[in-house]
């Protein structure tokens, strides 16, 4: 008879609390003995406790996880109370109820200040086994297979000049990243290794393809640049599996299964940014001074279908009627006071993802965020002051209050007060980065439907938070929603996560440099000398959220693309993608002189030093 196991006939309850005793490390151990254990270690509120734990709030809750004493209002501990007579017995039923008191009291107290601090919103789903992995988990740089000229050698590599993410199916985990490149041509990386090596290039289109959509000599190619220092220049239609790029003041559309162009729409100004493409809306294109709506869901139907001719026409009105043919009437323009747009973001329905509303706000050069409304576009709806330069729009479909938004973070409100503020009906959130007097400007915006106006929106200038002094010491380049937290990126190379009240940072990464060094050197730690991520995009899909730590970040320097990931393991670099020739002994011979350089370059300096200390031997003392 098998031997029984007694594990397996414990509540989970009880198994819970026993696992609450383990470290991180032997709960994940834990996970592997069975599919009961997997589930009871996945818990929820479990590891949402654990985040909490693990958090800046750590040292201000030490004091409820320190026994069963109590400090009161007064500041008094309670198991100090005296009681009213020395009876012995009473003594002791004093100090029960005084603790029975404290326990409870402290319960509700790590329950209060556990919803202050719970940044999630009523009906978002929240993985909290996922979210710890990311606060606190390993961070590793990874970088994909760089492009290379057909004829080049492995160092000539084609700079990438934008990136958008495609997802060619609705079923599968599949991710694909997008991206012009230098020489005109398109290629595609596997973001998720569905198809291949995760990193690599799946496909790339010949050299040229964008400038011959619009005629462009190869010899104007050094004067037009995909690349204009604006990092919205490609959007990508899931469902069309089209793709739009901005090259120079033609948006050209590219089919992305056959790699062919579509079409290629002249604007008369310069593009300088345009929003994601949806399939629900039109997509909002950004010139140097202007606004357009370009509904490219709208196909032309062919000439014969255009009209009907009854009766023949003089060969005078021939050359009129083609004219007619040809015209089209121009897309919807909003004119720009102030010239230079650099983000277009289309906003998210209260309460609902991947849900558009017709609100359309456009950050740029200038010192405000404009709004429009599609419906009544192309006049301007409203806007909020900044004073800022701002690159960078996100949002959530959740509400925001500046003010309960602080009180939460100094844990002041009450639960029911929490629970009031996140419920308020309407209420959506706008986050934007850039950059105030040189420094790194973080705000947030608070946004809510006006009653009786249906989805319009006004501001509510109470609900506005400027992360100005601690966000970073240069300009914040993008900003993203990461899980339950806010990242974005700066001048200095670092990606900072912080929590959703704008202050609190989580964590913070340097992504370091697409080439390895070999040698260290004296300039290595001198700011500047790491590449920045100029674009940041979520890699989080509908079917990957089952999937543990699968929400990577996908980044854009300018030059190459990378990926942040939460793991052990050593990341990829282009030099993995380059298949390696050499035989045994030369990797041996290689590795041989490596090392011999390394102990050389370490003896040089340690006789450097030696020389300096010597010199200095029988000066004064200053």
């Amino acid at each position: 008879m098998a031997q029984r196991n007694h594990l397996q006939w414990l509540p989970d309850e009880i198994l819970l609390h026993i696992i609450h005793f383990l470290t991180v490390q032997d709960v994940v151990q834990l996970q592997l003995v069975s599919k009961q254990l997997l589930r009871i270690c996945r818990d929820n509120p479990h590891w949402r406790a654990r985040c909490l734990d693990s958090s800046a709030l750590l040292e201000r809750i030490s004091l409820f996880r320190r026994g069963s004493d109590w400090i009161d209002e007064e500041g008094i501990p309670l198991s100090r109370a005296a009681p009213i007579n020395e009876h012995p017995l009473q003594h002791h039923s004093v100090i029960e109820t005084i603790g029975m008191l404290a326990t409870r009291k402290r319960k509700r107290e790590y329950s209060r200040i556990t919803a202050n601090w719970d940044p999630t919103f009523p009906g978002e789903k929240a993985n909290w086994y996922h979210e710890y992995i990311q606060r606190n988990g390993p961070v590793v740089t990874n970088w994909f297979e760089r492009p290379q000229t057909p004829k080049g050698s492995t160092a000539d590599a084609i700079d990438v000049r934008g990136v958008s993410l495609y997802k060619p199916s609705e079923v599968g985990n599949q991710l694909f990243a997008v991206s012009p490149l230098d020489d005109g041509s398109i290629c595609i990386w596997d973001v998720k290794g569905s198809r291949a090596k995760r990193g690599s290039i799946l496909s790339k289109s010949k050299p040229g393809l964008l400038w011959h959509a619009h005629e462009m000599s190869s010899v104007d190619t050094s004067n037009q640049s995909i690349d204009r220092g604006i990092i919205e220049c490609v959007s990508v239609d899931n469902k069309r599996h089209a793709a739009f790029f901005a090259l120079g003041h033609n948006l050209v559309e590219v089919d992305l299964q056959s790699l062919a162009v579509v079409t290629t729409i002249p604007f008369e100004r310069v593009i300088m940014t345009m929003s994601t493409a949806n399939p629900t809306v039109p997509l909002t294109v950004g010139t140097f001074n202007g606004l357009f709506l370009h509904d490219y869901r709208v196909g032309r139907a062919p000439r014969e279908q255009q009209r009907e001719v009854v009766e023949p026409v003089s060969p005078a009105k021939r050359g009129f009627l083609r004219v007619l043919d040809d015209w089209r009437p121009l897309p919807p323009y909003a004119p720009l006071a102030q010239p230079g747009p650099q983000c277009i973001h289309h906003m998210d329905r209260p309460g609902h993802h991947d849900q558009l509303s017709d609100d359309i706000f456009v950050a740029g050069r200038f010192t405000s965020v404009l709004h429009y409304d599609r419906r009544m576009f192309p006049a301007i709806k409203g806007s909020l002051h900044s004073g800022g330069r701002l690159c960078s729009l996100t949002s959530l479909p959740y509400p925001f209050s500046s003010i309960d938004s602080d009180l939460r973070r100094r844990l002041e409100l009450t639960e029911e007060q929490v629970t009031k503020s996140k419920n308020t009906a309407g209420g959506r959130t706008l986050i934007a980065c850039g950059e105030y007097n040189t420094k790194g400007s973080l705000e947030i915006y608070g946004l809510s439907s006006r009653p009786g106006d249906g989805d319009s929106t006004y501001v509510s200038y109470d609900s506005t938070t400027k992360n100005r002094q601690t966000a970073s010491s240069s300009k914040l380049l993008s900003v993203i929603n990461h899980g339950n937290r806010i990242v974005f990126s700066d001048g200095q190379g670092y990606l900072k996560w912080m929590e959703r009240d704008g202050f609190t940072e989580v964590r913070r990464h340097k992504i370091g440099k697409v080439e390895k060094v070999t040698h260290r050197s004296l300039f290595a730690a001198m700011p500047g000398s790491d590449d920045i991520a100029r674009k940041l995009l979520s890699t989080r899909t509908e079917a990957g959220n089952n999937i543990p730590n699968d929400d990577d970040i996908l980044f854009w320097t300018g030059e190459t693309l990378g990926l942040v990931s939460f793991s052990s393991k050593a990341g990829f670099s282009p030099e993995d993608f380059v298949e390696n020739t050499k035989t045994p002994e030369e990797v041996a011979a290689e590795e041989e002189e490596q090392f011999y350089s390394e102990r050389m370059r370490l003896a040089l300096e340690r006789q450097a030093d030696e020389v300096r200390f010597v010199q200095n031997l029988g000066r004064p003392r200053s």
